[in-house]
């Protein structure tokens, strides 16, 4: 599948989960909307993880700590 709006989509659900965690300070809507952007995988979704560039890994595994981080941070902010 070598749609182009998987890209947008990408891009969208990261812009809206920035701006929930800087602007609304809502980190569980955060995490919830980073981690429905990464079912919309910018790169070449038919290429395997073992034959993907290193880059490509990297960024996915990055993208992956930043919602574990936004889920952290909404358990940890949010017990009172």
């Amino acid at each position: 599948m070598k749609t182009p709006i998987n890209k947008f989509l990408y891009v969208g659900f990261l812009l809206l989960g920035i701006y929930q965690s800087i602007f609304t300070k809502d980190y569980m809507q955060a995490a919830s909307s980073f981690g429905i952007s990464m079912a919309f995988d910018p790169f070449d979704m038919d290429q395997k993880w073992n034959h993907r560039p290193f880059w490509q890994k990297a960024v996915l595994v990055v993208h992956l700590a930043l919602v574990a981080a936004m889920f952290g941070l909404g358990v940890g902010l949010d017990d009172k």
